[in-house]
């Protein structure tokens, strides 16, 4: 859907929302809506289908509207997020302008829609079978419910929402299911679901997003007396420091990033380079406060991983895919697992893919350049592994027995590390029960090797 069609603009956007760089008529539309270029996206819906995606890392396409001026435009959107951490590639494909008229029709299910997304207190994901593919919400009384969602992630969403007075075989076509009151286990209050198909003009649904709203507010319903316990440890870093510092240090970034690349005009050499270090400078810090705030994860007392049937391979190759371009600068290859091969395990995905990306960074970070990575898989019994295999410099038997601890750089300095990725990586290993160990010799490279459970099932 994304790689065909006629395409009348292009924009990106970073992690912040930022409008970076946008084609007419969509940078026009942007000013003139009190908007910069670059600056964050003042079209309200356009800035809510951009956050959409980026949260919850899908391709989205729908129709927008915004008014400009005098006029109503309605435009046909594609969003694509990048890698983790990154802004997201947008797409106008239609664009349509016309004289405010009174809302009603499909204007009118544009505004519902929205209004629904600002009080919703679970949002979904959907194919176009209604089968869950992601949900995500911050409302402890419904994190039961985000759990069995994602454990079941393939099944129709009614299986884990039954609608109230409803006896037909599920499921229903969606527009019957739109607004239908449902269960939700464990919950006195009322809920309702609202179904927002995404459909290009003259097609079915290619899938839905699933609101769940309720018109009761949070803490309705019976007293419930919790026994005391003792509050848990604060996190500095997570609660306080990374909401506080993330968005001006991408700030930073961003800026420093238009101005080495000259997008806000020309610049003498010198003056180019000083912003490219201080963008660099900036994802180090960035970079520096992510890994404080995941120790401070990995460390606390309540910390758990969610195990779920996965596939090794796929997980490696993401990794991979993810980090291509940095590789490619350096003039390194990665060699991913083929695709016919496979290796079910039983582990947290994201917490694989976070392991592996720190793997591979420090494989490329460490690597000569015009050198290869490999990635291979091992079935071992009850553990299924991934191997690294780098042709840096290796580690002798001391730095082997030192690399894994806290902010341990071994004697480096200026090469962007924090010291703290390794221990992270060994500590989300084990969480997942399983671990994370290195091979080496001095001048040979180095293997390291994740292990997590196996997928007995599969």
């Amino acid at each position: 859907m994304f790689e065909y069609g006629t395409v009348l603009a292009f924009a990106t956007s970073d992690v912040d929302d930022r409008l970076l760089r946008a084609d007419e008529p969509l940078a026009g539309l942007q000013v003139r809506c009190g908007g910069e270029l670059p600056g964050t996206i003042a079209v309200p819906e356009l800035l809510e289908l951009v956050r959409k995606a980026r949260h919850s890392r899908f391709r989205i396409a729908r129709s927008i509207n915004a008014q400009d001026g005098s006029d109503a435009i309605c435009a046909w959107i594609e969003v694509e997020p990048g890698a983790e951490g990154e802004g997201c590639s947008i797409r106008v494909r239609t664009w349509q302008s016309s004289p405010v008229l009174q809302e009603e029709g499909a204007l009118a299910e544009q505004r519902r829609a929205a209004t629904d997304r600002h009080l919703a207190e679970l949002s979904a994901y959907l194919d176009a079978g209604q089968r869950v593919l992601a949900a995500t919400s911050e409302s402890p009384e419904l994190a039961e419910l985000v759990s069995a969602m994602e454990a079941g992630v393939g099944q129709v969403w009614t299986e884990f929402l039954a609608p109230e007075n409803v006896t037909h075989q599920q499921p229903l076509h969606w527009r019957l299911l739109d607004g239908t009151r449902v269960i939700v286990p464990g919950s006195q209050r009322s809920w309702r679901v609202s179904l927002v198909p995404h459909m290009a003009p003259g097609f079915e649904p290619s899938g839905f997003e699933l609101l769940l709203l309720s018109d009761q507010p949070a803490g309705q319903g019976p007293t419930v007396v919790e026994p005391a316990i003792r509050p848990p440890r604060r996190s500095l870093v997570g609660q306080d420091l990374a909401p506080v510092l993330k968005q001006p240090i991408a700030r930073i970034i961003a800026n420093a990033e238009t101005i080495r690349t000259r997008l806000a005009g020309p610049l003498p050499d010198a003056y180019a380079e000083y912003a490219g270090e201080i963008a660099s400078a900036g994802t180090l810090l960035l970079g520096l406060l992510e890994d404080m705030a995941d120790l401070e994860v990995v460390e606390s007392d309540s910390f758990t991983t969610l195990p779920d049937p996965i596939d090794l391979s796929e997980v490696a190759r993401q990794a991979a895919g993810i980090l291509g371009v940095r590789a490619r600068e350096k003039g390194i290859v990665i060699d991913p697992p083929p695709f016919e091969q496979t290796l079910p395990a039983l582990a947290e995905f994201r917490r694989v893919l976070q392991v592996l990306l720190n793997l591979v960074g420090n494989a490329i970070r460490y690597s000569p350049e015009n050198s290869r990575i490999a990635i291979h898989l091992q079935a071992a019994g009850e553990r299924a592994r991934v191997i690294v295999s780098d042709q840096g410099p290796g580690l002798s038997e001391p730095e082997q027995a030192r690399v894994f601890e806290k902010f341990e750089r071994l004697g480096r300095s200026g090469d962007g590390g924090s010291g703290l990725g390794l221990y992270i990586s060994r500590s989300l290993a084990r969480a997942m029960g399983g671990d994370l160990t290195v091979e080496s010799m001095a001048g040979q490279g180095a293997r390291f090797i994740l292990e997590v459970p196996a997928d007995p099932g599969a």
